[in-house]
């Protein structure tokens, strides 16, 4: 718990006080690399090594094309249903590439020089590094040790849906949402994530190896949501919470079907 509350604070500092994620750079990142820093620090404290917490060479490749796959099976489908409902709109859409970042006034703006994506790329690859490594990788090899697996994957998920409310809790200090519709996101928030986090949990489980929900986290981080976009005449992923809840829920639950058959 107190490595958490290290991590939580440097990732609300970040999020509210030096918001680089409204930079140049167009994402937080400060705190990932203080995380993968932490997790040197701590490992060495521990005995242990990446590998003991399965970051292991000869699974990287396989692990990556598995996760690649599945991101890709179950967020065709969440493009697919996205596109057919803006189409019953009479609201066609079309999707482009290109990399979402801000400029010096706060606006939103479209990158597709290839240094934006080169560095979208980069950061994400920190991001899943950091995210992984900690909460699938530490926590629920450090928690199975004392209690159960059960209660290692629940512990890690229910963490990882905690860390995602900082980015909203911005939204209520900045005054574009009012605090009940904070609250009403907030667990829709904690609840997408842990499910998310649970799915990558049971992929590490399953494996010994973080690489597959690794690889699946990337590509939803990076290609699904930084650099894929659905654009039509009114607007930019209009529909993007659609798409992501279906991509995400039914790769859970094919994933849950999948583990619980070969565990």
């Amino acid at each position: 718990m107190l490595i958490f509350a290290i991590c939580l604070l440097v990732h609300a500092i970040e999020v509210l006080f030096l918001r680089t994620d409204e930079t140049i750079f167009a994402e937080c990142f400060i705190n990932k690399v203080f995380g993968i820093i932490l997790l040197f620090v701590v490992l060495k404290m521990w005995g242990r090594s990446w590998r003991d917490i399965g970051f292991k060479k000869e699974s990287f490749l396989p692990g990556c094309v598995k996760g690649f796959v599945i991101c890709t099976i179950f967020y065709a489908i969440g493009f697919l249903v996205e596109f057919v409902m803006l189409g019953m709109q009479g609201n066609p859409g079309h999707m482009e590439f290109f990399v979402t970042g801000f400029s010096l006034t706060g606006n939103v703006v479209k990158q597709t020089g290839i240094g934006f994506v080169l560095m979208c790329i980069g950061f994400n690859i920190i991001n899943v590094w950091m995210e992984e490594g900690l909460f699938r990788g530490f926590y629920i090899t450090y928690l199975k040790e004392k209690y159960s697996v059960r209660f290692a994957l629940m512990t890690a998920a229910i963490l990882f849906g905690v860390w995602h409310l900082v980015t909203p809790l911005r939204s209520v200090i900045d005054g574009d949402m009012s605090p009940a519709v904070f609250a009403v996101m907030s667990v829709g928030y904690i609840i997408l994530s842990a499910l998310m986090g649970i799915k990558w949990g049971l992929l590490f489980e399953y494996s010994g190896s973080v690489w597959i929900g690794l690889a699946d986290h990337f590509f939803n981080n990076c290609v699904v949501t930084n650099l894929l976009h659905v654009v039509t005449s009114t607007g930019v992923d209009e529909m993007q919470i659609l798409r992501v809840l279906i991509g995400e829920l039914t790769s859970f639950v094919a994933v849950l079907i999948f583990v619980k058959k070969k565990l």
